[in-house]
């Protein structure tokens, strides 16, 4: 600004001066006229003096002009104090502006939270108003209407139900509301033309949970229990029901991470599951029957065990060690060794009475020689029969001798679509032999031929007995589909493996002798398919085929073998040293020094083992006489002539459940359900050339019903 002012002043002096070199040059030469006389005039200032003058008017502007410029120099720096006071009060008025920006921002953002913070205050209020209704609600339910009770800190759950149940079967098998799958009479058996029918509340059930939490897990323990026990006959074979009947009964430790420890009586580790692994009755994958026996081809029992599972999110292993018990079955020869494997329960507090079912059979095991006289003075010879009474006995509560735990492995998969299983069963079992104890030898043992002079059969004797020790087992596999979500699923079961009778579900035998006396594992397979639907939420529909097999283990083969029989009366006498045999005594045998006694005819082949083509069967396809059997009154069921041993059993079967009432007072249902199931023997001695075996079928009914505790 200065500047500019400055080069203004040097300007306006530059055209000063211009003009003052102008002032000083010549004048223009004056035109030339004619002389004319003119009045002198005064004369004017010199050029000095205006020189001067005009400095002094030159100094007076410049002073003037300084005098301004001074002037406009301080209103220029009090414009430039002025522009920088208002430019440092626009600066200032932005930053108040900014401040006030920011507070007028902070108080939106605190506005905008704390009209969140009241929306959540709100949805807050509402949730705990909800819940303080819902606790409420709960607290009355509880106290009007609890589904647990509380003890010492302990959550109990009482559970079970009330049943009224009636079966009707077409064939009679003597087994109330459960079903003797193993005992279904073969056709001509006196049961085979009866019917039969039951009604009874033995199924009834009660259920009570015991849960404790600990800071390290959870505390548990579990009865459940039926009156469905039979007292006397009450065993170790496949459900362990002891009266009052024990179903199960179990206490467990689980860790916060799902290490579970269990121990009591189980289901056992080998029965399908619904999910993971559990001991739970509720979450065991149980056919839906009426029929406390399930459905052929179901795997399960209920035993003593100690297991180990843990489970992870999709995945659960397992490993547990179970109650061991040989389901024995055996043809005996008549020169098989005889074993010990096992004994009626004896009466020592844990197990019942020891009883036997003890059949007396008698046999003429001997002839031995009789002098008479008669009227006439003459000395007869009479044969007297040798009698000898052996009982029959099948123990009511046979007990094997076990030498160690079944042991049982599992891994369960739940990938999000359906359940899957796989399992594998490790059994032992061991004996005694006694090769010097046989049929044979108990029968005829140190008598002599009368026709050969020579022992029959060798002397009882328990000289060089041992013992016999086998591993055996197998395993299985099941996978339950969801076909249509919460409406339709499917289910596949197998297991197959030497010595798994027991847990298949119609107990066939696991063991059967060798030709030395020895065990023979039996190869046994179960299986099992299920269709369940869900049309409605009250109905409930099912539909099951099973089968249990039993594999033929021949061991009577020609020559291995041989059994002797009953003795014939003979009377022998030695003439010209010959001897010489007849079926009765002359005169001249009798003055020949002759005797009676007993002769033996040559060893004949036997059954030996589980459903070997020696057994006679010739009675199966023929009507018996009610009660009569040969010559012992032992009836035919099926017994007698027709002892075919159980190759396979099979059944179908279908009902449904129906929830008349399900609510807060618990629930209240309906079922019916039919079973069609058919029992076949294996083959024996052929007749006419034709190996005849055995079969029986059964038409079964079931009505149920029954009111859950809520």
């Amino acid at each position: 600004m200065n500047y500019t002012l400055k080069t203004a002043v040097a300007a306006i002096l530059a055209v000063s001066l211009s003009s003052y070199a102008y002032a000083g040059d010549p004048p223009a030469p004056a035109k030339k006229h004619a002389a004319t006389r003119k009045t002198a005039k005064p004369k004017g200032p010199t050029v000095e003096e205006q020189i001067q003058s005009l400095r002094q008017d030159m100094e007076t502007q410049i002073n003037g002009l300084k005098s301004d410029l001074a002037a406009k120099d301080a209103q220029l720096k009090q414009a430039q104090q002025a522009a920088a006071d208002a430019q440092t009060a626009a600066a200032k008025a932005q930053d108040a502006a900014n401040v006030q920006q920011q507070a007028v921002t902070e108080n939106a953002a605190a506005v905008s939270t704390l009209q969140s913070t009241v929306t959540d205050m709100k949805t807050v209020n509402a949730s705990v108003v909800s819940s303080i209704t819902d606790e409420t609600a709960a607290i009355k339910k509880s106290i009007s209407n609890p589904s647990t009770l509380h003890y010492k800190g302990i959550t109990l759950t009482p559970g079970g139900y009330l049943a009224g149940e009636t079966v009707y079967r077409s064939k009679a098998t003597g087994g109330d509301i459960p079903t003797a799958f193993n005992a279904i009479p073969y056709e001509h058996a006196d049961a085979y033309s009866m019917s039969e029918f039951f009604g009874d509340a033995r199924q009834s059930r009660v259920t009570l949970m015991a849960e404790g939490k600990t800071n390290w897990g959870m505390l548990r323990g579990y009865y459940e229990a039926d009156w469905l026990g039979t007292g006397i006959s009450s065993n170790n074979n496949q459900s362990n029901s002891y009266v009052m009947r024990e179903r199960v009964l179990w206490a467990q430790a689980e860790t916060n991470n799902h290490w579970a420890f269990t121990g009591g009586q189980l289901w056992s580790l080998a029965t399908e599951d619904k999910k993971g692994l559990s001991n739970l009755s509720g979450d065991i994958m149980t056919p839906q029957t009426i029929d406390p026996n399930y459905v052929v081809g179901f795997v399960w029992t209920r035993q003593y065990g100690f297991r180990v599972t843990k489970t992870f999110n999709r995945v659960a292993f397992g490993l547990a060690a179970e109650d061991p018990q040989v389901l024995y079955t055996a043809s005996l020869a008549g020169n098989t060794p005889y074993a010990v494997i096992g004994s009626a329960g004896n009466n020592g507090g844990n197990y019942n009475a020891a009883v036997s079912g003890c059949t007396p059979a008698t046999s003429v095991v001997n002839y031995t020689d009789q002098t008479q006289t008669d009227s006439a003075g003459n000395t007869i010879h009479v044969a007297v029969p040798v009698y000898k009474t052996v009982n029959g006995c099948s123990n009511i509560a046979n007990l094997s001798f076990n030498v160690a735990p079944d042991v049982i492995a599992k891994v369960a998969l739940d990938p999000g679509w359906g359940h899957y299983e796989i399992f594998g069963i490790g059994r032992f079992a061991h004996q005694t032999v006694y090769p010097g104890e046989t049929t044979n030898s108990n029968l005829y043992g140190g008598l002599t031929d009368v026709a050969t002079g020579t022992a029959v059969a060798p002397a009882l004797s328990t000289a060089g007995s041992f013992s016999n020790s086998i591993f055996f087992g197998g395993g299985g596999a099941s996978l339950r589909v969801p076909v249509i979500a919460n409406i339709l699923s499917v289910g596949v079961k197998g297991m197959y493996g030497p010595g798994l009778g027991r847990y298949g579900n119609s107990t066939l035998a696991d063991l059967t002798t060798n030709s030395w006396g020895g065990f023979s594992p039996i190869h046994n397979a179960s299986t099992l398919v299920t269709v369940e639907a869900n049309p409605n939420p009250r109905l409930m529909l099912y539909l099951n085929y099973g089968a249990d097999y039993a594999g033929r283990d021949d061991w009577g083969v020609a020559g291995a073998t041989t059994s002797l029989g009953g003795p014939s009366a003979d009377f022998c006498y030695k003439a010209n040293g010959t001897t010489t045999c007849g079926t009765s005594a002359s005169a001249a045998a009798i003055a020949a020094g002759g005797k009676w006694g007993g002769h033996w005819g040559s060893p004949s082949n036997a059954a030996v083992g589980y459903g070997s083509r020696l057994l006679s069967n010739s009675g199966c396809l023929t009507t018996s006489n009610p009660g009569y059997n040969g010559g012992a009154s032992t009836g035919y069921a099926p017994g007698g002539s027709c002892g075919a041993q159980t190759r396979d059993v099979q059944e179908i079967t279908g009902g449904y459940w129906y929830d008349i009432y399900k609510g807060d007072r618990g629930r209240l249902r309906q079922s019916f359900q039919y079973g069609y199931a058919v029992r076949e023997g294996w083959s024996g001695a052929p007749v006419n050339g034709v190996g005849i075996g055995a079969k029986g079928i059964d038409n079964m009914f079931w009505t149920s019903f029954r009111y859950y505790l809520p």
